[in-house]
């Protein structure tokens, strides 16, 4: 029986895990994080004003069961005819604390948010070490730790450049900061979070020179009005070559936009379907067009982008980099551009790390995930996106055997489901696996 889950990480999808617990009326539940303010994570509490969701209201209730449900929310806030709008991602972090909060207050006992640093499980899940010492014990566990950080990228050497000239975490509150009117700041990637990063750096008055730079120098592309998407009834290819013709055929059928969301309710099943081969080539070669195209911008968001590019303030460069040198006026970046075997030059006073989530567990600098990798309690997908789990978030140890106590859902299971990343499809995660959690009969025979 399972009568208490331990939860570590209370980001969105720890959270959404702990309050379908106590919808489901299932086990009680620990949540435990190291991090003073529980519920939103870095997406939606280390956010600024001006970041906007990438999703209409209408589709970000945090239950799958009740998709009307952020919008009363924020009808209730006061925030009416939202549906269609793109809310700030502050408000929808205060949507995500307002659960927390009641999912406590209306099960008293059975839901504990608990501050600490977990830093090992035990091989049978039953009991969390926290970095002071104390325990927690449960009858199972569920891994919710979200994205983890960016290495620093290729060709940036980090400990050879002066203090202030290199930010690592772009959500660090002095990422920002300190920068000149004259100045130029590298970011290292060019997808959402650049954008994100840009639009801080013009919130605060920066008037200097923003340089984006990626393998592809692809930005995302922006939301549109239009008719709702298709619904297609049978599972499409997933062999690259074909699919890319098909969608190619229904984006001019269809618009490109509805072409890529009719995939929506098939993309995770044709994922487990396709081999491990196919799966490298997809992300070799076509992942970037494929973020760019799915993961899209609110289109205020999108009209502020095009119009610091217009105005020259943002340039976006496609290429690699190739060395950098620290000196007295900033970091002398060498790069290569996309095509070219000449190396250029920038002089750039900042260089801020936006290159994206990282899943690599053997190179994760997380404590929980070392520890548990050293010993083989879980193991790394084939595509090094992040922990390996079955269809029921199961981990699965370095030796091939399901763990029926320790499970993992989130962005860091990517490897097995790919679509994880989004809010659509992580709130349907956990409250899947909530409600199995909260079967009464559910011993080990699996999901």
């Amino acid at each position: 029986m399972i009568d208490h889950v331990a939860i570590v990480g209370a980001g969105f999808s720890g959270s959404l895990m702990a309050i379908n617990l106590v919808r489901h009326d299932g086990p009680r539940a620990t949540l435990i994080d190291r991090l003073a303010e529980p519920g939103t994570g870095l997406a939606y509490g280390a956010a600024h004003p001006e970041h906007l969701l990438n999703v209409r209201a209408s589709n970000m209730s945090a239950f799958p069961d009740d998709p009307d449900h952020f919008v009363r929310w924020l009808d209730a806030q006061g925030i009416g005819a939202a549906a269609d709008a793109f809310v700030p991602r502050l408000v929808y972090g205060d949507y995500l604390r307002a659960l927390l909060e009641h999912a406590v207050r209306q099960s008293p006992g059975r839901l504990t948010v608990l501050r600490g640093d977990a830093c090992d499980i035990t091989e049978d899940a039953k009991s969390i070490r926290l970095a002071n010492g104390d325990r927690v014990n449960a009858d199972a566990a569920v891994l919710a730790l979200g994205n983890l950080p960016p290495h620093p990228p290729s060709g940036v050497v980090v400990a050879a450049i002066g203090q202030n000239r290199y930010v690592g975490n772009c959500w660090s509150s002095g990422a920002t900061d300190g920068l000149g009117p004259d100045d130029s700041v590298l970011v290292v990637g060019t997808g959402l979070t650049m954008v994100d990063v840009a639009l801080s750096l013009e919130a605060k008055g920066f008037t200097g020179r923003i340089i984006a730079l990626s393998r592809r120098g692809l930005v995302p592309l922006a939301h549109a009005p239009g008719p709702p998407w298709v619904r297609i009834t049978e599972r499409p290819t997933t062999q690259l070559s074909r699919l890319t013709s098909q969608l190619r055929a229904r984006g001019a059928e269809i618009g490109w936009r509805n072409a890529i969301d009719e995939l929506r309710p098939f993309t995770q099943d044709m994922w487990r379907a396709a081999s491990d081969e196919d799966r490298a080539r997809f992300i070799r070669h076509a992942r970037p067009w494929w973020d760019i195209h799915r993961h899209r911008l609110a289109p205020q968001v999108a009209k502020r982008i095009a119009a610091l590019r217009s105005s020259g303030r943002l340039q976006v460069l496609a290429g690699r980099i190739a060395g950098t040198e620290d000196g007295a006026n900033g970091v002398t970046v060498h790069w290569t551009p996309r095509g070219k075997d000449a190396r250029e030059q920038l002089l750039v006073q900042r260089i801020i790390n936006c290159t994206g989530p990282q899943g690599d567990l053997l190179q994760a600098n997380e404590p929980i995930l070392q520890a548990l990798v050293a010993r083989g309690s879980i193991r790394e997908d084939t595509g090094r996106l992040g922990i390996d789990v079955d269809a029921g978030m199961r981990t699965i140890t370095a030796h091939g055997r399901v763990n029926d106590r320790l499970f993992a859902l989130g962005p860091m299971t990517r490897g097995a489901f790919w679509e994880i990343v989004a809010v659509p499809d992580i709130r349907t995660q956990a409250w899947t696996l909530a409600r199995h959690l909260s079967n009464a009969h559910w011993v080990t025979e699996g999901l």
